[in-house]
């Protein structure tokens, strides 16, 4: 008769980052996502685990979320969508059955970000005239700016003397 170990209730369940297109009973961690939640696996039926989520390296004001979830009667859970900026991040679980420190997940959100048109889109606004596209519009300066300005108002300039009395 071979002696066999029984887990320990409390440390023997794993909870993995999962894209939110990954299945819920898909049991593979995904380290590098944009949007996720957190799924759990192999839990003791009703334990109750508290996770938090905060910035790698911990920062002062990084970023940091947290929550909790109930193993449903099969050992697993799921948390709704975590929502984080870009940056890599450490997870972190404990259980209220478990017997050590809780346990640890490192993780990189990687979003692609996405740029603003960079010409306006539709008609010229009530009123008319059309819509100037930002490349159209330049800085006046220096040399430039004083030859606008002779050419759009009239520019006096006061001449000194000669010394002969000529102006």
């Amino acid at each position: 008769m071979s002696a066999v170990a029984a887990p320990i209730p409390g440390d023997n369940g794993d909870v993995k980052i999962h894209a939110s297109t990954t299945a819920a009973a898909n049991q593979r961690n995904d380290p590098k996502v944009c949007d996720f939640y957190l799924a759990a696996f192999n839990f003791d039926a009703g334990e109750k685990a508290n996770w938090t989520i905060q910035t790698q390296p911990e920062v002062p004001g990084g970023v940091t979320r947290t929550g909790t979830f109930t193993a449903d009667a099969t050992g697993a859970g799921r948390t709704t969508a975590v929502d984080l900026p870009n940056g890599q991040y450490e997870l972190t679980w404990l259980t209220d059955q478990a017997h050590g420190a809780g346990k640890f997940k490192v993780s990189k959100v990687d979003c692609p970000t996405s740029k603003p048109p960079t010409t306006p889109v539709g008609g010229p606004p009530a009123g008319g005239g059309g819509i100037a596209r930002g490349e159209a519009i330049t800085p006046v300066t220096g040399a430039a700016a004083v030859g606008l300005a002779a050419v759009v108002g009239t520019v006096w300039f006061r001449l000194p003397r000669r010394p002969d009395g000529a102006v």
